[in-house]
């Protein structure tokens, strides 16, 4: 508290000092800078930053504050303007958003769904104000001729698709976000000197270091461009006809369960639903050979390699990649929906929820197993988003001490570290027992296959 007092001390506004001061006597208050300054050193920064943002986020509701974050983005993405000055406000933007959905995700105002669906849409925002100004700024440098100036976006040929977690409106507090960037070499009138392909391939580095570089005002998004085809062979950015090419004839089965939760989330939006709709057949295969039937089982075999012994030791655990994690829920429906999902559309949604549901409502399912399985999720999932709220890190793994356990419990709301630890390894276990009985019948299957569903390489770091 001594910081929040010395750093309203410094503002030249007097309803700050007086708003600092009411919020530390409410009792209400008090419980929550305490629980935001004893848990989350990078809340904690974000509320001290910006004691005029902070003060109308204690005193408002943060719906109406999140979207009026998100409009001023939009309004800034085609201006003229130089890119660092877009840079600079996404920062800010960001440092914004954080604090907001992290109080409302603290005070119980805002659930899971609520939250990850508002981190989702700050991504989307952010990359749309980019492309928007990189298209702009290629329009007015003579190298492109867009169709709709006022509106560089549409009909631009250029297609941003959201993968992994960002496609399915899954995002976590400090997710990475995996894109593939494509364009529609036929539709885009070209008028640089070099090729569209050289355009492209400085269109995509452009807009990686605006979301990834770090600043003196941070980053907006860790982004990974390692999902498109061949990634060790092509550019960062490659034509529509190319991508096609490779997905009809060399296309795998992670790949395949990659594009489940692809989405256009950025650039000529229609492009990228026409994209995907080519590739309908390649994701939903009405019969799947042997082959591919063993390549799924044996992803599971593999995790299970992966995931160690045959005990949940809490202190230090992953709850992403460990037995009974996250990963192992969002497995169960993504292998469900590449088996039954070219014969029943149902079961083609791209969010875990969504998915569970589909496979109870078509009968693949029991209505009880994605019961449990939705409310483990849903708890390892806050879980997960306190652990990366506390440093702004990627992280998935428990504390390995008892007092940084105890730590945590508290940041879940949890009066007792144990009864936090012994609801946690309940919701594992039953991850685990349910998992455990998926594809149980295929243990003579050989042991070849892909571990990854995100990523070409054996990374188990990047797996869904």
């Amino acid at each position: 508290m001594r910081r929040w007092f010395e750093t309203a001390a410094r503002s030249d506004d007097p309803e700050i000092v007086e708003f600092a001061q009411e919020i530390a006597d409410d009792d209400r208050g008090a419980l929550l800078l305490n629980a935001v300054f004893g848990n989350s050193p990078f809340l904690g920064q974000c509320i001290l930053a910006d004691l005029s943002f902070t003060r109308r986020l204690f005193l408002s509701d943060p719906g109406p504050i999140f979207d009026e974050i998100l409009a001023g983005i939009a309004m800034e993405g085609d201006a003229s303007g130089a890119t660092e000055d877009r840079m600079r406000s996404l920062r800010i933007a960001r440092r914004r958003v954080a604090l907001t959905v992290g109080l409302a995700d603290i005070c119980g105002v805002w659930g899971l769904d609520k939250v990850t669906s508002a981190l989702s849409r700050f991504a989307e925002c952010a990359l749309s104000a980019t492309c928007a100004h990189l298209l702009a700024q290629a329009s007015r440098t003579g190298e492109l001729a867009l169709p709709y100036p006022d509106d560089p976006q549409r009909e631009s040929g250029l297609i941003i698709l959201g993968m992994g977690k960002l496609g399915a409106r899954e995002l976590n507090y400090s997710s990475d976000i995996d894109l593939i960037i494509l364009y529609e070499h036929d539709r885009i009138e070209y008028t640089g000197k070099a090729s569209i392909q050289q355009f492209f391939v400085r269109f995509a580095r452009g807009l990686v270091r605006i979301m990834d570089e770090r600043t003196q005002d941070g980053y907006v998004f860790r982004t990974d461009l390692r999902l498109r085809p061949d990634p060790g062979s092509t550019p960062p950015a490659i034509s529509t006809i190319a991508a096609e090419n490779y997905y009809e004839s060399t296309g795998q089965n992670w790949e395949r369960a990659a594009m489940i939760k692809a989405r256009p989330v950025a650039g000529d939006i229609a492009a990228g639903e026409r994209f995907l709709d080519h590739l309908r057949p390649f994701i939903w295969r009405k019969n799947l050979d042997f082959a591919a039937i063993q390549d799924i089982h044996s992803i599971k075999r593999q995790i299970n390699a992966h995931r160690g012994g045959a005990e949940i030791a809490l202190a230090g655990h992953n709850i992403k990649l460990g037995r009974g994690g996250i990963r192992e829920i969002e497995f169960f429906a993504q292998t469900q929906q590449l088996i039954w999902g070219g014969r029943e559309p149902g079961l083609r949604p791209r969010a875990t929820f969504e998915a569970l549901d589909g496979l109870v409502e078509m009968g693949r399912m029991d209505e009880a197993v994605s019961a449990d399985l939705k409310r483990a999720y849903e708890f390892l999932r806050r879980l997960e988003h306190r652990l990366q709220m506390i440093d702004d890190k990627q992280t998935h793994s428990l504390p390995e001490t008892d007092a940084g356990l105890a730590a945590i419990a508290a940041f879940m709301a949890y009066d007792d570290r144990e009864k936090f630890l012994a609801d946690l390894l309940t919701e594992m276990r039953t991850v685990e027992s349910h998992y455990a009985e998926l594809f149980e019948e295929s243990a003579d299957l050989g042991e070849s296959g892909n571990l990854v569903f995100t990523g070409a390489d054996d990374d188990p770091d990047t797996l869904v």
